[in-house]
């Protein structure tokens, strides 16, 4: 028997929400303990620190005593039943309130609870008002009927931490299924595509913008456990697996690249290769995550031509345009070396001047335009 106070009240903690199917056996043993012993009360106490508390019983309404009256005390010290022929008789009970007062106990005999772990918690006892004695077979049957009554609590304990443990497995398995809804909803719910697939690139999973994408692209169906390698365009495979590999060692890559060139399904796609790793650090997959940067792309082409038709432009403004005014210019010099007299020199001259200056405007315009678009495509 484990003596150990601590201990012993835990395991008394464990047996004092006893259910009610269980409290209905206990009253039935108590009942026969009471026959077997003819007695008119028999109970089923637990001890802990302050109070003895009757779990079953018959011949009592009493629910509990303080624990400093409780005869169990003595009983719960020892392995064996405790026989106590004359309460009144003997020193260790003659002065208790439970025997001088109005209850009036005189005979009294306890068989310890003693758990599977060795912890003493309480006694199935039976009392009466007069002296007495049990018989061997009595005393055989009072301990048998302890070790059943040990039995019922220890089998209560564990029905009611069984189903405790599976209320939180079920709270547990919708917590997890609520979070995967919500994860899948926010995976589907995304435009970019997504795959996961292992180091031998077999698919594990994939989203919703995946699947619509290669069922539309290429009139192919996702499956988890197909290769990725046969979804992907012959042209760009090699670079593909060369960017995989690079994945594999840890390393997350990013590439454009321009997929089903001259069909109607012509894309362009940014793809990132993201290593998944496990709780070891072992990379055992690739995240696989491209996005359409198709509008991106063909914006950036418009913009190339539009500049490369300001370049154009810059350069008959720049040539074409300023060269017959630099000749007027000249024309006016010489004549003025020849002494020409020519009254609207100076309006004329004015007024080339102005014209220069406006296709040198229009062509700073054009290079500024031009330098603008340029960086806001390199950003």
């Amino acid at each position: 028997m484990t003596n150990s106070a601590p201990l012993r009240l835990r395991a008394v903690q464990r047996f004092k929400d006893l259910n009610d199917d269980i409290i209905v056996d206990l009253n039935e043993l108590v009942s026969l303990a009471a026959d077997i012993c003819n007695t008119p009360i028999a109970l089923v106490t637990l001890l802990d620190t302050d109070m003895q508390w009757f779990k079953a019983a018959t011949g009592t309404d009493i629910t509990c005593t303080p624990r400093e009256v409780a005869f169990c005390n003595h009983t719960i010290a020892q392995t064996e039943v405790l026989v106590v022929p004359d309460l009144l008789a003997d020193e260790r009970f003659a002065n208790n309130p439970m025997v001088t007062g109005p209850t009036a106990a005189r005979f009294y005999a306890g068989a310890p609870l003693l758990t599977k772990d060795g912890h003493a918690v309480g006694s199935l006892c039976v009392v009466d008002f007069k002296t007495g004695e049990l018989s061997p077979r009595q005393i055989k049957s009072l301990k048998s009927l302890a070790k059943q009554v040990v039995n019922l609590m220890e089998l209560n304990w564990s029905l009611q931490t069984l189903e405790q443990q599976h209320k939180q497995s079920q709270s547990q398995k919708a917590s997890i299924t609520e979070s995967e809804m919500k994860l899948k909803a926010i995976f589907d719910s995304s435009k970019d595509t997504h795959i996961l697939v292992d180091r031998s690139l077999e698919i594990m999973a994939f989203n919703k913008a995946a699947s619509v994408f290669f069922k539309t692209a290429y009139n192919k169906k996702l499956a988890n456990g197909d290769n990725l390698i046969d979804y992907t365009d012959a042209e760009i495979r090699s670079q593909f697996l060369k960017y995989f590999a690079v994945a594999l060692t840890g390393r997350s890559i990013k590439r454009e690249w321009e997929l089903m060139p001259g069909t109607p399904q012509v894309c362009w796609k940014e793809t990132a290769f993201v290593p998944v790793k496990d709780d070891e650090g072992e990379v055992i997959g690739v995240a696989i995550n491209s996005t359409d940067i198709t509008t991106r792309k063909r914006h950036e082409e418009q913009i190339s031509i539009q500049n490369e038709a300001l370049n154009r432009i810059a350069i008959i403004q720049s040539h074409e345009l300023r060269r017959p005014v630099a000749s007027l210019l000249g024309i006016i010099d010489l004549m003025r070396m020849e002494d020409i007299d020519f009254s609207y020199f100076s309006m004329l001259e004015h007024t080339i001047n102005e014209l220069d200056e406006k296709i040198r405007a229009i062509v700073k315009d054009s290079e500024d335009t031009i330098q603008g678009r340029h960086l806001a495509i390199v950003a």
